[in-house]
């Protein structure tokens, strides 16, 4: 604690527009979860309180993360992604089932989100496997490696289910091996792989109806590769967008009407019909469809504003990154803010139709604590970073 304090000047250095994008979207998320929630009767109305008690919470990690000198997490790495490893486990046989899924571990009365915690546990040790100290042998370890850590907390991830989150450790572990300077070639490679692989499965689960096998093959195949129920019916209308409109694909379609019919400049704050009339459903709307509602409050205008400020976070945590004193920071910087962008490009893009529905919220908007505390903890790390940077 002491050293902490000895280390409190250092917030005088801190990136101020960082800060100014942080708060923004803070604010801009309490706003429109109290619009997504107004018309709930239920408990959860004040939802838009709760998450500003997170974010409070989270702005408090933020700070003793920005103080805390980053290259210390040498010393915590192992730890932290052993403890964020049995938490996914734990989560798999005593986590609480929620729409379907167990992704949340009760304490207190709060629910926690191991896997939100996963990804930051990853990024920390992965970056501390390719960058070691200046007095050790430096080289980059083999790629499998990298792949391995991560793909311990993505598959325990994806027996949740939570393909979405999944998906995410994918870009983060290749943005950090192509900074540490691993081989392009391999990346490349791994790069279409990735997407040849994606491609299979979206094959995977249109050809069979298409080839006329009867439900029960159908069903029988699914399984053997693995894909549930509700995953298959998401890439189904995902695929054929006019499918099971009332059901499997009403979030897809209202959220596509949600946002085009904001226009311009949008219907007006708490104002959006698709919102108060409950055709966006209430359960998911201050969630994962979040960005629906502020562009059809807001329209077009907004959401471009709110583009621009999670713009201004990734550039900040880049420029961060070139000005990073060791590649540690450097690396550090890269992997959270891909994370980010992952998160911030993937949820958007599902909104609109663009991708098959994921459960992926957007950092910092989106109500939800496990993640708003880790995002902001992630941030401060990048503050740390940029405290230090070179010439200080």
């Amino acid at each position: 604690m002491t050293a902490l304090l000895r280390e409190l000047p250092l917030l005088k250095r801190m990136n101020w527009l960082m800060l100014v994008a942080i708060f923004a979207l803070i604010a801009t998320g309490v706003l429109f979860i109290s619009s997504a929630t107004q018309m709930r009767e239920d408990s959860t109305v004040r939802l838009y309180q709760m998450q500003i008690k997170w974010a409070l919470v989270g702005l408090g990690c933020y700070l003793v993360t920005a103080v805390m000198d980053y290259r210390k997490l040498r010393d915590v790495a192992w730890g932290f992604y052993i403890m964020a490893a049995i938490l996914l486990v734990a989560v798999l046989f005593f986590g609480t089932r929620i729409y379907g899924a167990k992704r949340w571990l009760m304490f207190l009365g709060m629910g926690i989100q191991p896997s939100e915690l996963g990804k930051l546990a990853v990024i920390v040790a992965s970056a501390c496997l390719l960058c070691p100290p200046a007095d050790k042998f430096e080289r980059i370890p083999s790629m499998w490696w990298l792949f391995l850590l991560a793909g311990l907390p993505m598959v325990l991830v994806m027996k949740e289910p939570d393909l979405g989150s999944a998906l995410v450790y994918v870009p983060v572990v290749v943005a950090m091996l192509f900074v540490a300077g691993a081989s392009v070639r391999p990346l490349v490679v791994l790069g279409v792989s990735g997407v040849v692989l994606v491609l299979v499965v979206l094959a995977a689960v249109a050809l069979p109806e298409k080839l006329g096998m009867a439900p029960e093959q159908q069903d029988r195949f699914f399984n053997t590769i693995r894909l549930s129920a509700y995953q298959r019916d998401r890439i189904d209308v995902f695929l054929q967008p006019g499918k099971d409109p009332m059901g499997a694909g009403w979030n897809k379609r209202q959220s596509e009407i949600a946002v085009g019919s904001g226009g311009l400049t949008g219907k007006g704050f708490m104002q959006g019909t698709q919102n108060i009339l409950g055709f966006l459903p209430r359960t998911v709307a201050p969630t994962d469809f979040i960005f629906s509602v502020i562009a059809e409050e807001t329209g077009f205008v907004g959401s471009v504003a709110v583009l621009a400020l999670y713009g201004m976070l990734v550039v900040c945590g880049l420029y961060v990154a070139m000005v990073a004193r060791d590649k540690l920071g450097r690396v550090l910087c890269v992997g959270i803010v891909t994370m980010i962008f992952t998160h911030v490009f993937v949820n958007m893009a599902m909104t609109i139709g663009m991708v098959p529905i994921v459960g992926i919220p957007l950092p910092l908007v989106s109500y939800g604590g496990t993640f708003m505390v880790i995002t902001l903890f992630a941030l401060g790390l990048i503050q740390s970073v940029y405290v230090r940077r070179a010439g200080i």
